[in-house]
Formats: C-alpha cells, sequence, structure tokens
C-alpha cells in the first residue's frame, strides 16, 4: 500500500484541483509533506497524511485491501477453523462482497492513523462506497474484538439462499430414487411421470418437477454415477496416476495392444475384411518397436511380432500386456504365476515370455472392463493416433469404414484395398509416425520424435540390454504345441493332417519320456521335416523327424526300417553289455554262503489238554483212537504225497 503520491496523480481526485500545475501550488500553500521522486522525470511526491481527507479516502479506496492469509491452526482456535473453512465454501461473488467490506474497514482505520476522527473518517468512507454510516458501523460490529486476520472471514455476507423445502413424502423420494439410481438411466421427467402415479394410488404428497431436479443434484455425484454407469465410470471420475519413465531406458520396458483397422482389405485368398495389427510400443520412447498384421488378433501374431523386437533390438526386461485370449495362452505367458486367463495346470510348459526372462505384468481390469490407462500404447489409438496415420491414408479412400457404425463415410464399402497395398501402407506410416519430432513426451521433451529419443537411450544402454542367442530364437520363429509321447517313443501332432491322418514323429531321445508330455516346436510350412522337442520346464531334449507312411507293398522301405530296427537292437545290446559289466552267476558269488539247516527236534513245553471223552452224533463215522489222529484217519498225508508226485512228473 503507498502512501506517496506525485501531483499527476492526484490530479482530479476528490478534494483535488483537475490539473498538475493547480495540485502543486495547493501543495506549496497548504505546506503537504514532499519528498523527491525517484525514478524517470523527477519531480516531487506528497504524503497521504497531509492531504485532504475526503481525497485520503478516494485513494484508499483504489487501493487493493491489505493481504489476509488464512491463520495457521494453533490451540484455542477451533471456532477460526470453523469460520475459514465456511468461508472458502462460500462462492466467489460473496468472497468478493467480504473483500470490498474489509477495505472499507482498513480505510477506516487508515484515516484514523492519519489524524482524522473516527466519525469524520466513517462518514468519508461511507460517501465514497456508497453506503450508511449505520453499515460501516454494523460491520466494525462484526469485526469487534477479532483479530484482523480474520475480519475478511467475517465480513462474508451469511446470507443462505432460500431454505423453505417443498413438502414431500419420504415414500415418495425413496420411490423417485429407486427409480432414478438404475443402470439403465431413464431421465428425471420419465421418473417423475412413474412418481405421479404411484403417488395417486398412495396419496403422497409430491413436489414439482423443478424441485425434484434440485434435489436430485443434492445425491452426490459418484453415488449418482455409480448406481446409473457402474464402477468403471465412476472411476473416471477421480484423476489418473501420472507415472514418469525416467528411471527407464530404450526396450527396458515394453507394452503391447492389438488395433482393428477401419478399413476394408482384400487377403490374399479373395475374403475381404477389417485387418488386426498387434503393435509393441518402447515405454520410454513411446516408439512402435515391433508389429505383425493379420485377419485376426492370435498367439502366433503376437509371438512374431516379439520375435521382431528381440531380432531387431533384444530382450526387454518386462512387458505390459492385457489379459486378452490371445496373449494370455500358456505359449506366451505359460508358468506366470497371476495368469487369470484359461486353467492352470502343472504340466503346462513354460511360455515363451518367461522362458526368455521377460517379466510380465497384466493391466488391471475394473468390473470386467480393461483398464486402458495402464498401457501407453492405448493412446497411439486414440484422436490424432495411428488410425489416422494409416487408415485415413489417400490410398485407402473408398475402403475406409468409419470409427463406428454411426460414422460411415459416404463413400463407404466403395472399394477394398489389396492385402499388398495395406501392408506397404502400414510400414511406410509407422515410419512416419516414429520420425516424426517435436514429440511432447517425457523422453521427447518437445523436440525429439520417438524414434531419435530411443535411438538416443539405445546407444548410451547398451550393455544393459541382452541380445538373444540361436537357441531362443527357435522359441519365437516357431509355433509350439504340447503332446503326449506314446508307448513306442512316437508322438503326434494336430496340426497338418493330412489322408494318412497325424503327422507322426519319433527319435531315440523320446523313449526316456514314454508317457510324458513334451513340448514340440516346429515350422508349420515344413512339418515334414524335423521338429524340436523341448521338456514343459523350456529345457531342450532334441529332434524329431517325421515318420512318413510306406506303400504296403514297398520292399525298399521295408528294409530301411528293418535296417534301422537291427541298428537299435545292436546298440541297445552295446549299451547293455557296456552297463552290465558282470552276469548274474558272478554277482552271485558276493552273496554270503547259506548256513546248514538244524534238523534238532524242537522242544516244547505246551501239552494237549483233555478234556474228557467226546460226544459223537448219530450216525458218525468217528472212530475213537488213542494213536491215530484224523489226518491219518482219512488220508491226508497220502493224498498231498500223491498230489506233489503228480506235480513233479508234469513238471518234467
Amino acid at each position: 500500500m503507498s502512501d506517496w503520491y506525485s501531483a499527476k496523480e492526484l490530479a482530479g481526485l476528490p478534494g483535488m484541483p483537475d490539473t498538475h500545475s493547480a495540485v502543486v501550488r495547493r501543495a506549496k500553500r497548504d505546506g503537504w509533506q514532499e519528498r523527491k521522486r525517484t525514478g524517470k522525470g523527477g519531480g516531487k511526491e506528497y504524503s497521504l497524511n497531509s492531504l485532504p481527507l475526503e481525497t485520503q479516502t478516494a485513494l484508499l479506496k483504489q487501493q487493493a485491501p491489505a493481504p489476509v492469509t488464512r491463520p495457521k491452526s494453533i490451540a484455542a482456535t477451533v471456532d477460526r477453523e470453523s469460520l475459514w473453512d465456511a468461508y472458502e465454501r462460500k462462492p466467489q461473488s460473496v468472497k468478493d462482497e467480504a473483500a470490498r467490506r474489509l477495505q472499507a474497514l482498513q480505510a477506516v482505520e487508515r484515516l484514523v492513523d492519519n489524524g482524522a476522527g473516527k466519525v469524520t473518517a466513517v462518514d468519508q468512507v461511507a460517501a465514497v462506497y456508497g453506503e450508511s454510516r449505520a453499515t460501516l458501523y454494523r460491520w466494525q460490529g462484526f469485526v469487534k474484538g477479532a483479530d484482523t486476520s480474520d475480519w475478511l472471514a467475517l465480513l462474508a455476507p451469511g446470507y443462505q439462499g432460500r431454505t423453505a423445502t417443498a413438502e414431500w413424502d419420504v415414500a415418495a423420494w425413496e420411490f423417485f430414487k429407486s427409480m432414478f439410481l438404475r443402470y439403465e438411466g431413464p431421465t428425471e421427467a420419465v421418473c417423475y411421470d412413474l412418481l405421479q402415479e404411484a403417488a395417486a394410488k398412495h396419496g403422497w404428497k409430491v413436489p414439482s418437477l423443478r424441485t425434484v431436479n434440485r434435489r436430485v443434484k443434492e445425491i452426490p455425484l459418484t453415488v449418482r454415477v455409480l448406481a446409473r454407469e457402474g464402477e468403471y465410470a465412476m472411476m473416471r471420475l477421480y484423476p489418473s496416476q501420472q507415472r514418469t519413465v525416467r528411471d527407464l531406458h530404450a526396450l527396458y520396458w515394453i507394452n503391447g495392444d492389438g488395433y482393428q483397422h477401419n478399413v476394408f482389405v482384400k487377403f490374399p485368398d479373395g475374403s475381404i475384411g477389417r485387418p488386426k495389427t498387434w503393435f509393441f510400443q518402447d515405454i520410454y520412447s513411446r516408439r512402435i518397436v515391433g508389429y505383425r498384421t493379420d485377419r485376426t488378433e492370435h498367439t502366433d501374431v503376437i509371438r512374431l511380432a516379439l520375435g521382431d523386437v528381440i531380432e531387431r533390438y533384444g530382450i526387454p526386461e518386462h512387458c505390459t500386456i492385457d489379459n486378452t485370449r490371445a496373449a494370455a495362452n500358456k505359449w506366451m505367458t505359460g508358468g506366470v504365476k497371476n495368469r487369470y486367463r484359461f486353467k492352470i495346470k502343472e504340466e503346462d510348459p513354460m511360455g515363451l515370455m518367461p522362458q526368455l526372462g521377460i517379466q510380465v505384468h497384466w493391466t488391471t481390469v475394473h468390473n470386467g472392463r480393461g483398464h486402458g490407462q495402464a498401457k501407453p500404447i492405448e493412446r497411439a489409438f486414440g484422436v490424432g493416433g495411428l488410425g489416422e496415420y494409416v487408415d485415413k491414408h489417400p490410398k485407402f479412400s473408398g475402403a475406409y469404414t468409419g470409427e463406428n457404425p454411426m460414422a460411415k463415410p459416404e463413400n463407404y464399402a466403395e472399394t477394398a484395398v489389396d492385402w499388398e497395398v495395406f501392408a506397404e501402407v502400414l510400414a511406410d506410416r509407422i515410419r512416419a509416425w516414429n520420425a516424426k519430432t517435436g514429440r511432447r513426451s517425457e523422453a521427447c521433451g518437445g523436440q525429439l520424435s520417438y524414434a531419435q529419443a530411443f535411438d538416443d537411450s539405445y546407444q548410451r544402454n547398451t550393455h544393459r540390454i541382452r541380445r538373444a542367442t540361436a537357441a531362443q530364437r527357435r522359441m519365437w520363429l516357431l509355433a509350439a504345441e504340447s503332446v503326449l509321447v506314446q508307448r513306442d517313443s512316437s508322438m503326434s501332432l494336430s496340426v497338418g493332417s493330412g489322408p494318412q491322418g497325424k503327422n507322426r514323429y519319433g527319435a531315440d531321445c523320446l523313449i526316456n519320456y514314454i508317457g510324458k508330455r513334451v513340448v514340440v516346436r516346429f515350422d508349420p510350412d515344413q512339418l515334414h521335416e524335423q521338429v524340436h522337442v523341448y521338456q514343459n520346464d523350456g529345457r531342450y531334449i532334441g529332434t524329431a523327424d517325421c515318420i512318413h507312411a510306406a506303400g504296403f507293398g514297398d520292399t525298399s522301405k521295408g528294409r530301411e526300417w528293418r535296417r534301422l530296427h537291427t541298428q537299435r537292437l545292436k546298440a541297445g545290446k552295446q549299451a547293455k553289455q557296456a552297463e552290465v559289466a558282470q552276469s548274474a552267476l558272478e554277482a552271485a558269488q558276493y552273496l554270503p554262503t547259506p548256513e546248514p539247516e538244524d534238523h534238532t527236534p524242537i522242544q516244547s513245553d505246551v501239552t494237549r489238554g483233555s478234556f474228557g471223552e467226546r460226544k459223537r452224533v448219530v450216525g458218525s463215522d468217528v472212530v475213537e483212537s488213542d494213536d491215530e489222529d484224523a489226518a491219518e484217519t482219512y488220508g491226508f498225508h497220502e493224498h498231498i504225497v500223491s498230489q506233489h508226485a503228480k506235480w513233479k512228473k508234469q513238471q518234467l
């Protein structure tokens, strides 16, 4: 707040002459306090305290009120905290009025400090601000005894607006809410019509539609959105999490997703459809580092796109993808603990990404819907993204379908672009997308292109990036299938079945895996050649040759098979001879000599009991004898001896 004013600033104010020279003459006549003016032009400045009272009041009104800051929370300031909380919730118009009142009271205080009487100061300020003396005294009463830092909040008008409410039965309001807060999203007018029908039946008191509309706005927005649009819509009311790539480098973390083009394409087989491309994007630089396109999204497209990334740049450390059927299948991500897709079995093979040491991260799912904000690649599919670069290319004129059925162009389905032309344009537009400069990502800084940011970071971190070996290259270059090794150490693939059934493969190295499941990697275009066999945990077993069916009378094939059989038998005998160094008779020499059997009768202290004369059943042929037992009586011993002799004769 300034206390010194030049003659030019004072000219024309209340109580002042209209010209600069007249102000200077009056200052000399009345003896105003003055000083030399600093800055360009020089001259003199006059103190506010020496000016006429009405001029001081006018100058104080021009000045903004002294800044007032909210007091810090200290002991015994609970009421002050509540006061300022209420002030902050008031609209800006109320806050502006509070600032005007504060300015008026500060002007009164300043005039009094400059020597004016309080009554005179109040009169002057009231006249300048267009208020009555009683109003200013009432304002002073609002802040009497309060700290000056609280004046702004105390002077805020307390007008609450209309507080009277229309009469409304509770049951009617509950009925309206049950009609309005539904996923179908009916309008307030339709729900009000239903309310009137129910009110006529039950005798409820219902206000006007405008009152109902105001009451609806009192329901928290989060509740309205959750009840009418669902969890996914409510989640979008809150700010998304912002992440930085400052700690990453090129190819450290990639993310991938599929995009279905809005272009009709004529495929090589003559069919027409909209192709789908799977993109892999580097998260640090946002560069598209790999892609493959086909008529649908499937595992081979993702596998080959990842292979392109690894072949050209290296193996990334992390990858973020959706939990889709094509990406979350066992061949890509099998073995990942949190792969919530398909049934997870212990015998499932380890997927391509875990075998390569790539840590898989799934995007979050909210109420069954994917969270696109978790993947930067989603933004490349938005407005001005790859869809604009590719789908609306001039070469695709007449083949563009529009983003949705309601946005079809006038030349919809006039033609279909050839597959070769589409692939050529797609490759060219992706190069242009990566090469565009002035990107506003964190790594590009508004100057570089995605490609430049990637190359710069890649060169500085080459020593950190893993390169693939020949064995690892087979993992993504070849398709895979899990099969069971049969009893004859053969196995069959379900792909490429012909007139003679499934293709069978065999190898000597599979004998140890009979009855177990193994992973077969193969080239779909060369199913009659060798295939590579792995254990489920990714360890390499060896190669297996295709077993071709021979003609029924083909003797040359028979001779070749017998020769192979003889070689295997000979090799097996040699292996047995090398494994078993001594015969069973030679090994028996190491057994201890058996001890001679002791034929001494065994003495027993058990005596036969005597229970008196046994009673015979009438007609029984049992004869009492003291010397002959039952076995002797019935010839049991003779029977056993005869049967034993008969058995020995049969053996001979």
